[in-house]
């Protein structure tokens, strides 16, 4: 069905909401149903603007309640992430608690469609009367029933590590034997920053002034204040312990176990109250279902073991010392956290020796300003090696050449330029000729900073045709082009303002104005996508190059790739469809025309078997696995856990390797072992839930704009596996 179909029966409805036709959306469980609907009249859903609540009849009988978010609504931005958090959430409770009596405390989903041109969400259609309604009916017994059933209902979130928000009188209902919440349309992650929301007395003053991280104990405050309204008859201020707390004597314990503080971390844990309202706790004697990833999971520990003995084995001692006396620090002599020694640099691979400037000293104080009669000196001369050919290029202004827009390459004099501000701005935008390129081969060139700044990072991504690398890089820059990397303490600027400028305009807008990018052509010779400038804390900027090449390219081992051996690290790029033997893909694999691929892929393949290997078999280049598009299989609990959260502020090694373990598994269990050779391949590797896209493409377009997830990730841990990062903890080899 088109667009421009979903339009008209929108609007046949709206006319007709009688009118009967079929509704296909997909369950908890994944599996996609249709079913015959009737559709009642839209009206508007309390606390949700721009959403729309209507009942809807399944098929000769079956009442649920969508709540759909209308195109009319849908150039809030936050609108569509909103109901995509929202399902998450009740597809978690739903998987978790749906088999268990207890989980009626939550409000069921039925199914949901994020998709569509109109997203929605269905729910069973709630029991019972909100406590506004039914408040001065409970009798004493009743009351300590609903309290204790709500204490329940947040432990049992607690355990999700999820924080309801909307725990107040007219959201929860009583049908006098369940309390129920309502849906989970305000949840917040714990964990995740506060967002402003609610109002005194039910919502929490941190939750209220969108103050500090979400916490399960804000939904504590709610049902402290939810209990006091019952034995009251009324709600109290909000603003602390209420005045005449010490007048209700079935609130006591509550009053001296801190659930009425105005601060989270002075209110009990859900476990603490349950037990002080002598409630037990299901979740202390229930024997889940098995982890269908506990085997992956045991896995990786052992590979890692394995990786970390190999390491361990070829480790140089541990120097005492610098010369000078001093002890190694982070920078420069390998850290007492790794198990290897740093990496040789690129250059010193294939020439021998290391770049003096790998790690350079800071600066103790800066160097005094030129006078402004001197002309600026040329660049010292340094030797690079060139990424395209592998062959030193050493700085010779006599080869410099700008490029003009017809691709045409001009000499480039500066010999008479004495003005050091012009001249810095001419270099800056100056390309140098390689001098290498012999008769037959293709010209190229390289940036004037590659060559005059600190070593270069070069980082290739690599998969099949369609894998969706051209929409990670450019997410990913757009990122980077945002700050997302500034809160890391790294500074980043063009290594070419005219290219990065092509590359923004023609990849990062195109993708953020929800356009499907074009797949990378074919090339004859390797040229990087584009490159940045990247300082951390005032060192000395390094050169990091991203490329791009075709997926048909790189499953040939011929001349294109001969630039792989010389490269410095590599983000492989795993698409689910084509790895994930999971029936819920099976119709999207049939729409792309993608089957499935259990000998993995053979861009993977062909790469790393080009990849020098030392005597533990492993290739030391760092690599990150990216597994794209998780949006696709975003309601799995792995996933969730991971594609869900934003990035934490700071690179933390055990949360990197908890989500590397975590990925492992999951692709263990529903892939073949062919897809996870970077991982077994690789001395440093860490894998990463990503989405560049955050949906599926109609067309040519994103039909809800294009939202990244995740995208720093695999940038982050090359980083920080390069001494890039300042700050991180050393990610040692084998780390997963």
């Amino acid at each position: 069905m088109t667009e421009s179909d979903d339009d008209t029966r929108h609007a046949r409805h709206a006319r007709h909401p009688g009118l009967q036709e079929e509704l296909e959306f997909s369950t908890h469980l994944g599996d996609t149903i249709r079913f015959a609907v009737r559709y009642g009249a839209d009206r508007r859903a309390p606390g949700r603007p721009g959403v729309l609540v209507r009942e809807v009849t399944l098929s000769a009988g079956w009442p649920v309640l969508q709540y759909r978010l209308p195109r009319s609504a849908q150039g809030d931005p936050h609108a569509y992430g909103a109901l995509e958090r929202e399902v998450s959430a009740a597809v978690a409770l739903e998987r978790r608690y749906g088999t268990e009596k207890f989980g009626e405390v939550f409000t069921r989903v039925v199914g949901f469609d994020l998709e569509g041109a109109e997203p929605f969400v269905l729910y069973r259609l709630p029991a019972g009367s909100p406590l506004t309604e039914c408040a001065d009916r409970l009798n004493g017994d009743e009351q300590a029933w609903v309290l204790a059933q709500l204490a329940l209902a947040v432990r049992l979130l607690d355990e999700v590590h999820l924080v309801h928000r909307t725990i107040a009188p007219d959201t929860v209902r009583w049908d006098g034997t369940h309390v129920r919440l309502g849906e989970p349309y305000a949840v917040l992650r714990a964990g995740e920053a506060r967002e402003a929301f609610g109002a005194a007395p039910w919502a929490s003053p941190e939750q209220r002034a969108g103050r500090g991280t979400a916490d399960t104990r804000d939904d504590l405050w709610s049902v402290g204040r939810i209990g006091y309204y019952l034995l009251s008859g009324h709600p109290d201020r909000g603003e602390g312990p209420p005045e005449d707390l010490g007048d209700y004597r079935r609130l006591a314990a509550l009053e001296h176990s801190g659930l009425f503080a105005a601060d989270a971390a002075q209110r009990p844990s859900p476990v603490e109250l349950l037990r002080l309202l002598h409630v037990p706790d299901p979740l202390a004697t229930a024997v889940g279902a098995p982890d269908p990833l506990s085997r992956g999971r045991a896995e990786f520990d052992a590979h890692l073991a394995r990786k970390r003995r190999a390491a361990a084995s070829l480790s140089p001692p541990e120097p005492s010392g610098t010369e000078d006396g001093r002890q190694p620090g982070r920078e420069g002599a390998r850290n007492p956290y790794d198990l290897v020694a740093p990496r040789p640099s690129l250059r010193a691979r294939l020439f021998g020796g290391d770049s003096a400037d790998r790690n350079p000293p800071r600066p103790t104080s800066p160097p005094p300003p030129a006078p402004a009669t001197v002309a600026v000196p040329a660049p010292r001369r340094r030797g690079r090696m060139c990424p395209h050919c592998l062959l030193s290029v050493e700085y010779d202004e006599s080869l410099l050449v700008t490029i003009d827009t017809k691709g045409n390459r001009l000499p480039l004099d500066l010999a008479a330029e004495q003005r050091p501000a012009h001249r810095r701005e001419l270099l800056r935008k100056a390309y140098h000729l390689c001098p290498h390129a012999g008769p037959g081969d293709e010209a190229h060139e390289l940036p004037v900073p590659y060559l005059t700044n600190g070593e270069p990072l070069s980082i290739a991504f690599v998969g099949s045709s369609s894998v969706g690398k051209t929409h990670l890089l450019a997410a990913m820059l757009g990122e980077v082009e945002l700050g997302g990397l500034e809160r890391y303490g790294l500074k980043c600027l063009p290594l070419n303002p005219d290219t990065h400028r092509a590359f923004l305009r023609e990849r990062v807008q195109s993708l953020q104005q929800g356009r499907r990018l074009g797949s990378t052509v074919q090339q004859t010779f390797a040229r990087f996508a584009d490159g940045l400038l990247v300082s951390a804390r005032g060192a000395t900027p390094r050169p990091v190059v991203f490329f791009d090449l075709a997926g048909e390219d790189l499953a040939q081992d011929g001349m294109v790739t001969n630039f792989l051996s010389g490269v410095d690290a590599f983000v492989f790029v795993l698409d689910p469809l084509r790895a994930l033997r999971m029936p819920s893909l099976d119709p999207v694999r049939e729409q792309d025309g993608l089957p499935l691929r259990d000998l993995g892929d053979e861009a993977f393949t062909t790469v790393l078997n080009r990849m020098e290997r030392p005597a533990d078999g492993l290739i030391g280049a760092p690599a990150a696995i990216a597994v794209n598009k998780s949006d696709l299989v975003r309601f799995e609990p792995a996933v969730d856990r991971w594609l869900g959260r934003a990035l934490p502020p700071r690179i933390d090694r055990e949360a990197l390797r908890a989500e590397s373990r975590d990925a492992y598994a999951f692709l263990a269990h529903y892939a073949s072992r062919a897809w996870l050779k970077p991982f077994d391949d690789s001395a440093r590797c860490t894998l990463h839930f990503v989405a560049a896209t955050g949906g599926q493409a109609k067309g040519d377009r994103f039909p809800h704009g294009a939202r990244s997830r995740r995208v720093l990730a695999p940038l982050l841990s090359i980083f920080a596996m390069c001494g890039l990062l300042p700050g991180a903890e050393p990610i040692e080899e084998g780390a997963g």
